[in-house]
């Protein structure tokens, strides 16, 4: 009894693996080959259709008939595999079946010449040793072919799932940093001797006159260094916290201006729950200040506004200085640190644009509404 044997492919699925080559995909068909023949040699061996003393000649033509059909089904199952699965998912299965069992059967005419050349076979029984072999060589081919196909299409899908996986943890990673840097960049502001001493100066000199803007004030620097510290790990907060944490900055540092600082918020009560990054508003409104209120005499004017269309929030930071360009922003700046955190937050759904209108400056925030 001849013992014939089969095939295997292997599939890529992903088109990056095209990249990598064949090569690691013929080392490991060559094996799952000889594997292929070993275990129907002992399976013939087992039923008694071979003696013991046949086992070499019967592995060398199982052998012969798997790298037959192996190799091609490796190759032409991997290109199919790769240009089809992807256009018509639910044809490729029938597709590679039916390539297989071709593949199968010109495999078997391929192996008989071979074995016919070397000898293992007599020439005048060429035909008869193709019919005994072709339809075993189909059943093998498609059980272990598909087998195989599916086993890498599985552990193909399980590596993209753990890359993209390990992607989101690192650009989650990157989101808490970056989030960290600006609560320490905030606190850092907030600590500032200048600031801290500014602060405590009016507090100092209130107390004999209004001792109850005094406890007001003190209250206000509180709750900032506190927000700094403790911003919502999750990345947002509801922006009823962001505008109290802008006001309390603001009548700090309307104290050390008087008249000079003026504001106005005009933010919808109903956006109060929505989910902004924490800081946002304050690292805009901390730039107006320090730019365009501490470097005039006369002052300036900081406008806070914001709005609900479409399903996306829209936050603007308006003052009446000469204005800046984002692309001249320094890596590591509030500003810088902010859009990075809005990409991460919020990829392409999420912008900061500056616009520029005679004297006015605004630099508008845009990313989806969220609630929760």
């Amino acid at each position: 009894m001849i013992c014939k044997s089969d095939e295997t492919m292997i599939k890529l699925p992903d088109k990056q693996e095209s990249n990598i080559g064949y090569l690691p995909y013929l080392v490991k068909t060559v094996w799952i080959t000889m594997g292929v023949a070993l275990l129907i040699v002992m399976l013939f061996l087992s039923l008694g259709h071979i003696r013991a003393s046949e086992t070499a000649r019967e592995f060398l033509i199982a052998f012969v008939y798997s790298a037959s059909i192996a190799l091609p089904s490796m190759f032409v199952l991997t290109w199919i595999s790769h240009r089809y699965s992807e256009q018509y998912p639910r044809l490729i299965i029938f597709v590679q079946v039916l390539a297989l069992a071709c593949i199968a059967v010109i495999g078997c005419l391929a192996s008989d010449v071979v074995l016919m050349m070397i000898g293992l076979v007599p020439r005048n029984e060429y035909w008869l040793e193709f019919k005994g072999a072709y339809r075993f060589s189909v059943v093998i081919a498609v059980i272990v072919g598909m087998g195989i196909s599916f086993y890498e299409t599985l552990r193909y899908r399980l590596q993209a799932t753990v890359l993209e996986l390990r992607t989101k943890q690192v650009e989650q990673e990157r989101a808490y940093k970056l989030l960290a840097e600006a609560r320490l960049s905030s606190l850092e502001s907030r600590i500032h001797p200048h600031f801290l001493f500014n602060t405590l100066n009016s507090i100092a000199s209130l107390i004999p006159s209004d001792p109850q803007r005094a406890e007001d004030t003190v209250a206000r620097l509180a709750s900032l260094l506190r927000f700094s510290l403790n911003a919502s790990h999750s990345g947002l907060v509801p922006l009823g916290q962001e505008l109290k944490i802008v006001q309390d900055y603001l009548e700090i540092e309307q104290m050390r201006f008087g008249s000079r600082l003026r504001y106005e918020i005009a933010v919808p009560e109903s956006l109060a729950d929505v989910k902004v990054p924490p800081l946002s508003l304050q690292t805009l409104v901390e730039n107006s200040v320090k730019h365009v209120i501490t470097q005039r005499p006369k002052g300036g004017e900081i406008q806070i506004a914001g709005s609900a269309s479409s399903g996306r929030i829209l936050l603007e930071v308006k003052d009446d200085g000469p204005g800046f360009s984002l692309d001249t922003i320094p890596e590591g700046h509030g500003l810088a640190n902010l859009i990075a955190r809005i990409e991460l937050l919020f990829g392409v759904a999420g912008e900061m644009q500056l616009i520029q209108k005679g004297s006015g400056n605004t630099v508008r925030l845009s990313f989806p509404a969220s609630n929760s």
